[in-house]
């Protein structure tokens, strides 16, 4: 199935660093500029960890998309590393 703006795709990034203010330093496979998400206390470094964002731009000539990361920014990527399967809805206890 195709990649269309307006879809809402999941990416798997990879932890790279947990920040004091909950948020933490990640890889985002093809995506080669530092990032950083807002991610649970018991996150670990090394932890793979799911993110959903919405296409906002497909460019097919090239096989890249951009992705709009709620509250986080735009991070275009490989069509290849995005999934259509939504990254499940966390729980956070208050």
């Amino acid at each position: 199935m195709a990649v269309k703006i307006g879809d809402e795709v999941t990416l798997t990034v990879t932890i790279l660093k947990v920040l004091d203010n909950g948020m933490s330093s990640v890889s985002i496979p093809s995506y080669s500029f530092p990032f950083s998400i807002d991610t649970l206390k018991r996150t670990k470094a090394g932890q793979k960890v799911e993110i959903t964002g919405f296409v906002t731009r497909v460019d097919d000539e090239n096989g890249k998309v951009t992705v709009r990361i709620e509250g986080a920014g735009l991070v275009t990527v490989d069509v290849g590393t995005v999934s259509h399967e939504p990254a499940p809805r966390v729980r956070q206890s208050r």
